[in-house]
């Protein structure tokens, strides 16, 4: 009886050492994106130094390799610089694909002023990208 137990625990422990690292992602430059819910998520640089470049490129890599975007849909941002929800690190911003669903009011006629990161500034897939081969120190 307590081997069954113990054996149900562990399966289970497994399971979700499984689940918590299958839902965060890694961009090629090392930032980490989580998932806040459904419509949310976030970005965590590698540093408190990371530039709003680095955070546009990985929402670009997410959006395009996790969430099968194209590369003329936008992403939106949510939240800007501050600290993360999803861990305990201070430099985080956070981007959706879906403006209503998360509460944000897209600006119109945007204008991305880079280091804004103002709720509701936008890029489409591609633009983001286009901030990937501008990060020095990308392998």
């Amino acid at each position: 009886m307590i081997a069954q137990v113990l054996r149900v625990f562990s399966v289970g422990l497994i399971g979700m050492t499984m689940a918590t690292s299958a839902s965060a992602f890694s961009t090629r430059d090392g930032a980490r994106v989580n998932q806040v819910n459904d419509v949310v998520f976030e970005v965590i640089g590698r540093s408190t130094a990371s530039s709003a470049q680095q955070f546009w490129c990985a929402a670009s890599e997410y959006a395009r390799r996790a969430l099968n975007a194209g590369w003329t849909d936008r992403v939106y941002l949510v939240q800007g610089r501050g600290q993360s929800v999803t861990t305990n690190r201070r430099s985080a911003v956070q981007f959706t694909m879906s403006p209503q669903a998360a509460g944000i009011t897209p600006i119109e006629n945007n204008s991305v002023r880079l280091n804004s990161l103002k709720p509701g500034e936008s890029m489409s897939v591609q633009q983001a990208n286009l901030y990937c081969s501008a990060i020095p120190d990308r392998f």
